[in-house]
């Protein structure tokens, strides 16, 4: 026999995984290339915007769409319900005026929020108290401003007018018994 036996043909050796996937970079390259081939296609330039009619089908006239329109059972946002709740039970007011209470450090500042809180909203009256005289007074003096802050915040009409009240004085009234006298007189100033 001879030794000379047909040679099997080499096998190459396993290529390793990684050697086998693309090059990441390339391939992004790649994909932007496609894309905007496509785009170029369809007739799109860089900087336009798409038309308003851009979702027809194609073969179909250019006054139809693929939906079916709006419907009532169609899901709406929160925020559009909710208004229309306020709406259909009146309580657009109420909310207006949660909202100047609630966001009355946001209106005012935090400076005056620290020395001015809202006591009272009847009607569009908004009563306020100071804890000094000397912020009530200045707070009289901004009244104006402020009426002009809060329409601008929550809207016209909401707050027509501004009360300011000065710090509330002691009561000297003890016990259920009460004997009508002169009072504290000059004792604060």
């Amino acid at each position: 026999m001879s030794t000379d036996q047909p040679s099997q043909p080499e096998q190459p050796e396993a290529a390793s995984p990684i050697q086998d996937l693309p090059d990441p970079a390339e391939a992004s390259r790649s994909a932007l290339a496609r894309a905007r081939k496509a785009a170029r296609d369809k007739g799109f330039r860089p900087g336009m915007k798409p038309a308003p009619n851009s979702r027809r089908i194609a073969g179909m006239p250019s006054s139809r769409t693929s939906a079916a329109g709006a419907d009532d059972r169609d899901p709406a946002l929160l925020g559009a319900q909710l208004e229309r709740l306020l709406l259909d039970r009146g309580w657009t007011a109420d909310v207006t005026v949660g909202s100047v209470l609630g966001r009355w450090a946001e209106i005012v500042g935090p400076e005056i929020a620290d020395h001015v809180r809202p006591v009272t909203f009847e009607g569009s009256v908004l009563t306020v108290q100071a804890d000094s005289t000397a912020w009530a007074t200045q707070l009289r003096l901004l009244t104006s401003a402020l009426l002009g802050r809060i329409e601008e915040v929550v809207g016209a009409g909401v707050v027509t007018d501004f009360v300011v009240l000065g710090p509330a004085a002691p009561s000297w009234v003890k016990g259920r018994r009460r004997v009508q006298g002169p009072g504290p007189r000059d004792t604060y100033g």
